[in-house]
């Protein structure tokens, strides 16, 4: 008899983490670059309903750049719609409360117990992208827990030590918290306007390339040379509405045609997203 708690992972298998140096490609200078195409986005795996205990839930993993990275891997439970205390003020909408958390063991450092600036940043625009979505005046004064936790945080050793700790990886990580947590409230049965998904793109600039900066949905840091500029949408295909932008890098603000083709770019990467998103509710209604 089959064990029906056991929850089947992907068939494909991950790259285990490589924290030591792989001395033959620093000998060699051998630099990995993006092998798929500028307007595609790596292949996902959403399934729902992996935490009994809890109203709703989700789990998402992102397949690794397949260099010696790791890839990203993420957990989602949804707790409510529960009545909150009596000594709260009335509230005529639902009061939704995000925590965003990575496990200690999630990157190349170790990370602490109490969030950080950094994980509190994205549940704050976690809370933003998902707030558009919730038809919030259904469920007055009553609450709402969506928890996040980063199991793999992608993250290559060596764009660790050129760029920084998180570079550009939170952007990534967010992105796959709108998707992962959009599953967790279809699943909870809270009623949304649409399902929110969450897409990235970036300007980057490759190795030995003269021409000009490219931009491409995403993006994988140690794929490329230097990453100018991100952006991370959190967006509605069917109203056609953003619900949260969030921008970074360095760019000429006269320069605006730029800027509108990232937030193009990341609205298509957010479209892909989102078909994987429906896909996953579709299986599970059927």
């Amino acid at each position: 008899m089959a064990d029906r708690r056991r929850i089947n992972g992907p068939v494909g298998t991950t790259n285990p983490p490589i924290y030591d140096d792989a001395p033959e490609k620093q000998s060699e200078g051998v630099k990995v670059t993006r092998s798929r195409p500028a307007n595609v986005i790596r292949k996902m795996y959403l399934k729902t309903g992996v935490t009994p205990s809890a109203s709703g839930s989700a789990y998402l993993e992102i397949e690794s750049s397949g260099n010696g990275g790791s890839g990203l891997k993420l957990s989602c439970s949804v707790h409510g719609p529960r009545a909150l205390p009596r000594s709260t003020p009335f509230s005529p909408h639902i009061i939704l409360s995000t925590h965003v958390k990575f496990a200690p063991f999630a990157t190349k450092q170790r990370r602490g117990y109490i969030r950080d600036p950094i994980e509190r940043d994205l549940g704050t625009h976690l809370e933003t992208a998902l707030r558009g979505s919730i038809i919030a005046d259904r469920w007055p004064k009553s609450g709402v827990d969506i928890i996040i936790s980063i199991v793999e945080g992608e993250q290559d050793r060596e764009t660790s030590k050129a760029q920084g700790i998180e570079a550009w990886d939170t952007m990534n990580a967010l992105s796959g918290c709108i998707t992962v947590a959009s599953a967790a409230l279809a699943d909870a049965g809270i009623d949304c306007v649409d399902t929110v998904a969450g897409g990235v793109a970036a300007l980057v600039q490759d190795a030995g390339n003269d021409a000009a900066p490219s931009i491409v949905v995403d993006p994988i840091p140690s794929e490329h040379e230097k990453v100018l500029a991100a952006c991370c949408i959190a967006y509605l295909p069917t109203r056609q509405e953003v619900t949260n932008l969030w921008f970074k890098g360095d760019l000429p603000a006269s320069d605006m045609d730029v800027y509108t083709q990232l937030i193009e770019k990341g609205i298509q990467a957010s479209k892909s997203a989102n078909r994987v998103l429906v896909d996953c509710l579709n299986e599970t209604v059927g």
